[in-house]
């Protein structure tokens, strides 16, 4: 089963990891990567495992291939020595030939179940990590299997969803959360410390009254007479967030603009929402009602 057959769209999150180890050994295969970057929160759809032989790996012809996958942290210190490593059981299970697929010359394993595992029970390998911290693992010859990268597909929170916006500032977020092997949270907490605006100067919605008498129209517009339209004013910070509902081009020209203030104008604040508004008028000699659509601006955002 693929991850599209699952419903996964390509709006949904899509993340590669390279493999910090891998090892194998017959029908024993063992693979390590650094999870540190995985966050509880995320509602994983489809993990697999693709790997690119450098050299022929012969292939049971019956039974089954034991996995074990192993979470191994970045060292504390950049004094621990290259060749040590600590390193924490996830799980070891087994799969038979027929879960072994073939894609664009990867060898594809298909591993949902152990990931989806420990972020059902996160305290699991926190304990398991304290019990045998300390405890050093070797690493190994140099293996056949020399480029594995595991693939994580995961469903947008009901959050991203109605957010919407820019993709690669989803895509960007996770990217750097599995290069600086942080959770999620920690990735805000980085960029918060760059100076931004006063949150109250900050692009939003504020009120702005119209009077159809002041402009011409109140002769033949029976109601509303007045209304409130709203309008967006206010600073889109450099880089943008999601709360701004950024297009892609928008996300990108505020990363430039942050790199390069002098060369690259602003993200503009502007509607990014809007709703009609009935209204009740004279047409001709006869009185009309119709709704008239972007007339009042519900959200704004930085485009």
């Amino acid at each position: 089963m693929a991850p599209l057959s699952l419903g996964i769209s390509l709006q949904d999150q899509q993340l590669g990891v390279q493999t910090k180890d891998v090892e194998v050994d017959g029908q024993n295969w063992t693979f390590a990567f650094d999870f540190s970057f995985l966050s509880q929160q995320e509602d994983l759809a489809w993990a697999e495992l693709r790997l690119q032989l450098s050299s022929p790996v012969d292939l049971p012809t019956e039974g089954s291939l034991a996995i074990e996958i192993f979470h191994q942290p970045k060292p504390d210190t950049e004094q621990a020595s290259a060749s040590c490593f600590e390193r924490f059981q996830m799980d070891l299970f087994t799969v038979t030939l027929s879960q072994v697929t073939f894609s664009l010359g990867n060898m594809v394993l298909e591993v949902t179940r152990p990931l989806s595992k420990w972020l059902k029970r996160p305290g699991t390998l926190e304990k398991q990590m304290s019990r045998v911290a300390g405890e050093c693992w070797q690493r190994p010859p140099t293996p056949p299997a020399t480029n594995v990268l595991l693939m994580l597909y995961s469903n947008l929170s009901q959050e991203q969803r109605q957010l919407g916006g820019s993709t690669l500032l989803w895509e960007a977020e996770s990217s750097w959360r599995a290069q600086e092997g942080q959770l999620s949270w920690e990735w805000g907490k980085r960029h918060r410390r760059h100076h931004l605006p006063d949150r109250s100067q900050l692009c939003r919605k504020v009120k702005f009254q119209v009077d159809f008498n002041l402009i011409g129209w109140g002769s033949w517009i029976i109601y509303p007479k007045q209304y409130n339209a709203y309008r967006c004013e206010g600073e889109c910070p450099n880089p943008v967030g999601e709360e701004f509902h950024p297009t892609n081009h928008a996300y990108i020209q505020s990363l430039l603009k942050r790199y390069q203030p002098h060369r690259v104008p602003s993200t503009c604040c502007a509607p990014v929402k809007t709703k009609p508004l009935s209204m009740l008028y004279v047409d001709n000699g006869r009185v009309l009602l119709d709704h008239h659509k972007d007339m009042i601006v519900e959200e704004c955002g930085c485009l």
